[in-house]
C-alpha cells in the first residue's frame, strides 16, 4: 500500500506508571491491560468510527475521520475506566493518559506519521492519569459541539516540536459528575517551561479539596459561601444518561443524633447497590452528601448533577423499632414515581441495613428499567433495545412476551454485535424459554444461548450477570452440578442478586440438596417481595413441599404461583399432581388440561413425553419426582405412553 496524506484526528494513549505496575505484578498487569483494551477501549474506538493504528505495549495510537468522534471516544474510555477493577487496590489500577490532536498525517498500512502524530503523543505525556489533553485546534473544533469544559494550560514547549503548543485539559466531568472520581486536571510536568492560567489553578485547588473530606468542609460553611453545586452550575449543562440517579443523604428523624450513622449507612449501601445495575450512572456518595440538610429542589439537583432520577428518604428509630422510608423522583418533571416504607425491629442494625438497602435497590432496578424502556425515542440505539427487552422480561412470562424480548435483544445485537449485555440478555431469555417449556426449538435455543454466553464470558469474565446466565444455560442443559459454581460466582460479586439465589435454589434441588433450597428462595422473596418473577419463587417452594409429600403446603404455594405466572405450563402440571394426590380429581383434570394447552408440542400428553422433555435432576431427585409428581399425574389421568 503506497503512503498517502490526509487530515485526521489522532488519539494517543498510554498507561500511567506502566513500568511500576509491571514491576509490582507483571502477569496481572498484562492480563488486566489486555482485558481493558478488549472489553472497553477497542469497542469504543470502533463504535466511534475510529481505527487502531498500532498498539505500543503500554498504549495505542488511533485515528478518526472526525475530531468530535475522537473526543467522545476518549471521554467514554476514561469514564469507563473509573469503575473497572473495583477489587484492585487504587495504587495497582490501570489508568490511561490520552492526548488528541488534529493534523495532516502520512498514512501507511500499519502506521501513521507526521507532526500531527507527534503532537498527539506529547499531549498524552502532559495528561494526568485518567485525564485528557487536547490541542488548541481540537478545542476550537469541539467547543460548540460537545458539552465539555476546558482548562487552559498555556503554551507548552514539547520535545521535537519547534513551536510551543497551546494545551487544554478537557474536563468531561464537573466535580459532581461521577460516582467514584473526578476527572483529573492536567498540570505541567516538572522541568518544562509552562504557564498555567488562573482558571486552571482554581480548578486544581478545588480538586485538592475533593481528594479529602471536601464535602464535610462545605457542609459546615456559612450559607453565603457558594456550594460546589452552585459552582458546577456555571459549567455547560450536563446531559443526563438514561439510567442516572443520585441517592441523597437519608434524613435522620430520630431524636438521637447518634443514629445518623445508620442513615448514612443506608445512603452509602444504596449508592453501592445501585451502581451494580448494568449501565446505571450513580453519583458518588461524596457529592451526594453536599446536599445534606439543604432544601431539596429535585429539578435543580437533576440539572446540576446531570441525572434523571433522585432518591431521597428518611430513617427514624423509636425504642427498638426502626422505620425507613424511600421515594424515587423524576428530576425532569419533579414527579413522584415510587415509594415504600419499611418498619422493622432493630435487634441487629447491620442485618437490617443490608435487608432494607437490598430491597430498595432491587425494586428500583425494576422501576427504572420499565421507566426508561417506556421513554419515547425517535432513533433507538442498542441500549434502547436492551432496556425495552429487559422490560419485556418483566412481563408475565408467555410465548408472546418471550418472543418480544428475544426480538428486541436481537435488534440490539444488530446495532452493536460486541455488546456483552445484549449477548448475555439474549442468551438468558433463550435459556429461560427452554426452562419454562415455552419453546418448540429447544435444541437450537440452547446451542445459540451457549454460544452467546461463551462470547460474553470471554469478554467480561467477572460480570455477575454473565455468570448468572451461564448458570441458567447449564441448568437448561441438565448440568445442575456445573451450574452451582456459576450462580455462586454471581452471588460472590453481588450477594443480593435475586435471580442468582433463585437459580442456585433450582440447581441445589436437582442436584439432590433439597434441604438447602427453601432458605435460598425465602431470601430471594425477602429481598424482592414485589418482583415480577416472584411466581417462580412460589413454584419452587411448592415443588420442594410436593417432593417431600407435604401436599397441603404444596397446593398453597402452587396456587400462589398460578396467580402470579398463569402462563407457565409446569405450574399447572405441578398443581394437577398435587390436587390428584389430595383426591381433588376434578381440579386436577382442569389443571392438567391447562398445562397441555400452554405447553410446547405434546409435552403433557403422557408420562413418557414429560419424563423425556423435563428436568428431573440427580438419581435422588428423579426418584422423588417419580414417587410424587408422576404418581399424582397418573391419578389425574395422564397416560403412561
Amino acid at each position: 500500500m503506497a503512503s498517502t496524506r490526509r487530515l485526521a484526528a489522532i488519539l494517543a494513549a498510554d498507561v500511567a506508571g506502566y513500568s511500576r505496575l509491571m514491576g509490582t505484578d507483571e502477569e496481572g498487569t498484562h492480563e488486566r491491560l489486555r482485558a481493558h483494551l478488549r472489553e472497553l477501549v477497542d469497542p469504543k474506538i470502533a463504535e466511534r468510527n475510529g481505527r487502531t493504528v498500532k498498539n505500543t505495549g503500554d498504549g495505542l495510537l488511533a485515528e478518526f475521520p472526525s475530531v468530535v468522534d475522537a473526543v467522545r471516544c476518549a471521554v467514554e474510555i476514561q469514564r469507563g475506566m473509573i469503575d473497572r477493577d473495583p477489587e484492585v487496590p487504587e495504587e495497582r489500577r490501570i489508568r490511561f493518559r490520552i492526548g488528541i490532536n488534529l493534523g495532516d498525517v502520512i498514512v501507511e498500512e500499519q502506521d501513521i506519521f507526521g507532526d500531527g502524530v507527534n503532537v498527539a503523543a506529547r499531549l498524552e505525556a502532559l495528561a494526568e492519569p485518567g485525564g485528557i489533553c487536547i490541542s488548541r485546534v481540537v478545542r476550537d473544533q469541539i467547543r460548540d459541539k460537545l458539552p465539555y469544559s476546558f482548562d487552559d494550560m498555556g503554551e507548552q514547549s514539547v520535545k521535537n516540536i519547534a513551536r510551543p503548543v497551546r494545551v487544554y485539559s478537557l474536563r468531561p466531568y464537573t466535580i459532581a459528575d461521577h460516582p467514584t472520581a473526578s476527572m483529573p486536571v492536567a498540570a505541567p510536568r516538572r522541568g518544562r517551561t509552562s504557564r498555567v492560567t488562573i482558571p486552571a489553578a482554581a480548578v486544581a485547588g478545588l480538586l485538592i479539596i475533593a481528594a479529602g473530606a471536601w464535602w464535610l468542609w462545605l457542609a459546615t460553611k456559612p450559607s453565603s459561601t457558594p456550594s460546589v453545586a452552585a459552582a458546577t452550575s456555571l459549567a455547560q449543562p450536563l446531559v443526563a444518561p438514561r439510567l442516572s440517579i443520585v441517592v441523597l443523604p437519608f434524613t435522620n428523624l430520630s431524636n438521637d443524633p447518634d443514629q445518623q450513622y445508620f442513615a448514612d449507612g443506608v445512603t452509602e449501601d444504596l449508592t453501592t447497590d445501585l451502581s451494580r445495575i448494568p449501565d446505571m450512572f450513580v453519583i458518588s456518595r461524596n457529592t451526594a452528601f453536599t446536599y445534606r440538610n439543604k432544601p431539596v429542589d429535585t429539578k435543580q439537583i437533576g440539572r446540576e448533577l446531570g441525572v434523571r432520577y433522585v432518591l431521597e428518604g428518611s430513617v427514624q428509630r423509636s425504642g427498638n423499632q426502626v422505620r425507613v422510608t424511600a421515594k424515587l423522583i423524576d428530576s425532569e418533571k419533579d414527579a413522584h414515581l415510587w415509594g415504600e416504607r419499611f418498619d422493622r425491629g432493630a435487634e441487629d442494625l447491620l442485618i437490617l441495613q443490608n435487608e432494607i438497602t437490598s430491597r430498595i435497590a432491587n425494586a428500583l432496578c425494576i422501576v427504572l428499567i420499565g421507566r426508561e424502556a417506556a421513554r419515547p425515542t425517535e432513533h433507538p440505539d442498542a441500549l434502547d433495545y436492551i432496556l425495552r427487552g429487559a422490560a419485556a422480561t418483566l412481563k408475565p412470562p408467555s410465548r408472546d412476551s418471550v418472543a418480544e424480548a428475544i426480538s428486541l435483544f436481537e435488534r440490539a445485537l444488530m446495532l452493536d454485535p460486541q455488546s456483552v449485555e445484549a449477548q448475555t440478555r439474549l442468551a438468558g431469555v433463550l435459556a429461560e424459554r427452554v426452562l419454562d417449556g415455552l419453546t418448540d426449538t429447544r435444541t437450537s435455543d440452547l446451542e445459540r444461548a451457549e454460544a452467546l454466553v461463551g462470547q460474553a464470558l470471554a469478554a467480561s469474565p467477572r460480570s455477575p450477570y454473565v455468570h448468572y446466565v451461564k448458570g441458567a444455560v447449564l441448568r437448561a442443559q441438565n448440568r445442575w452440578e456445573d451450574a452451582i459454581p456459576e450462580y455462586e460466582a454471581a452471588l460472590a460479586s453481588n450477594h443480593n442478586f435475586v435471580g442468582a439465589l433463585n437459580g442456585l435454589g433450582w440447581s441445589k434441588l436437582f442436584a439432590g440438596s433439597i434441604e438447602e433450597v427453601i432458605p435460598l428462595v425465602e431470601q430471594a422473596i425477602r429481598l424482592s417481595p414485589r418482583d415480577p418473577g416472584i411466581g417462580f419463587r412460589y413454584y419452587q417452594i411448592g415443588t420442594v413441599h410436593l417432593l417431600q409429600l407435604r401436599i397441603d403446603q404444596a397446593i398453597v404455594w402452587f396456587e400462589k404461583a398460578r396467580s402470579a405466572i398463569p402462563g407457565i405450563p409446569q405450574v399447572h402440571g405441578r398443581l394437577a399432581s398435587a390436587y390428584a394426590l389430595r383426591g381433588a380429581n376434578e381440579r386436577a383434570a382442569m389443571e392438567l388440561a391447562e398445562a397441555r394447552r400452554l405447553s410446547a408440542g405434546d409435552l403433557f400428553s403422557s408420562i413418557a413425553h414429560l419424563r423425556a422433555g423435563g428436568f428431573w435432576g440427580s438419581s435422588k431427585t428423579r426418584a422423588l419426582f417419580e414417587a410424587t409428581y408422576f404418581a399424582g399425574l397418573r391419578k389425574a389421568g395422564m397416560p403412561e405412553q
